[in-house]
Parts: C-alpha cells; structure tokens; sequence
C-alpha cells in the first residue's frame, strides 16, 4: 500500500540502471509507457527503488521533454512560455505560479471535457467547430490576460494595481518575449482550427 492515503496510485520503482519497473504488472516500463498511462488517467507515483524518495516530478518532467523532442513543429509549450517560466524561478512571484497554472489547466481540461460533451450533442461537425473555436479564443484571451498581469506585476517598483487583469495593458516594445508569445498563441489557435477541421 502507498503511503499518505495513495494506495489507488500505481506504484514505479526506478533503479539506478535508469530502468522504471511497475510493481502493479510486474514488468519494466518505458517513459512513452508512463505517458500513456498519464494520458489514459491513470495515476502513479514514482520511488528511488535506492534511496526511496518520491521522484514523479522529475519523471513527468523528463515525460514532457522526451514529448517535445518527438513534437517536430508540433510542440505544445511555446518558447516564449518557457523563458517565462524559467524566468520565475528565483523571483518573488515564483510561489503563486505553480497555483495559478494548476488553476488553468484545471479550467482548460474541463473546457475540453465541455467541448466533447457539446461534440457528441451537436447536429454535424460544424456546430463543434464552432464551439471548439470560440473555447479556444476564451481560453487564449484567458490565458493572455494572465501572462500581462504576471508580466506586469510591480514593474518599475509600483504595487499592482487593484485588478490588473482588466486594467489596460502597458505599451509593449515591438520583439518583446510578450509579442513572441502572442504570436506563438495565435498559432497555437491556428493548429487547433485546423485540427477542428479535420
């Protein structure tokens, strides 16, 4: 049984040769395994089989490299996503991210559950296109209101201001790492029309 009350978690021993074994099957596992199985909503914790320390978020970190490595073009975290994010790191604002982005990915996948609801209901794809392209843009401007608010958070020594997701945004300079990102989300939105249409 695993311990803190996770005994429904599938328990992954990794061992110094680098080789993860399930001890649910007992059988080795790759990371693509693992990624299925993140994919399919199964939930696992991964152990030092050495020193016994709980290691999952380095696994599903090494998991989303290995995914973006295969992506090609398709990759799913944009550049200018990832510099902000290492940007945190070290910075005052660095405890309210992990909460935040576990708060918008909570949101974003019950949206998705929604649009398959609506999807298995609607009369023909159009009618899911439709709906797949206006959650998009809701989820992107979401998505794009936070990023200015974290992005302009106390900039030049002034306290936030009382609702800085609606106040207006501050001037941008043309190439900045915020254009960069609205750019990498309009094309994000593009591949998932496309992917609509298809």
């Amino acid at each position: 049984m695993a311990e803190n009350g996770k005994a429904h978690q599938t328990v992954i021993k990794k061992y110094a040769n680098r080789r993860l074994y399930h001890t649910g099957t007992s059988t080795y596992v790759t990371l693509e395994d693992l990624a299925t199985m993140v994919q399919s909503g199964e939930d696992f914790v991964v152990y030092d089989a050495r020193s016994g320390d709980d290691i999952t978020r380095s696994v599903l970190t090494q998991i989303i490299f290995e995914q973006e490595n295969k992506a090609g073009e398709d990759n799913l975290l944009p550049v200018a996503f990832l510099r902000q994010l290492i940007r945190f790191y070290g910075d005052s604002m660095r405890t309210m991210v992990p909460s935040f982005l576990e708060f918008s990915m909570a949101n974003f996948a019950r949206d998705q559950d929604g649009l398959r609801e609506k999807l298995s209901q609607s009369f023909g794809p159009s009618a899911f296109q439709h709906a797949l392209e206006e959650q998009v843009r809701t989820n992107m401007n979401f998505f794009g209101d936070a990023m200015k608010m974290f992005s302009n958070f106390g900039t030049a020594g002034q306290p936030p201001s009382a609702n800085p997701v609606v106040a207006p945004p501050a001037p941008v300079p043309a190439g900045s790492d915020l254009d960069d990102l609205k750019r990498q989300m309009a094309e994000m939105q593009q591949r998932l029309e496309a992917l609509a249409k298809k």
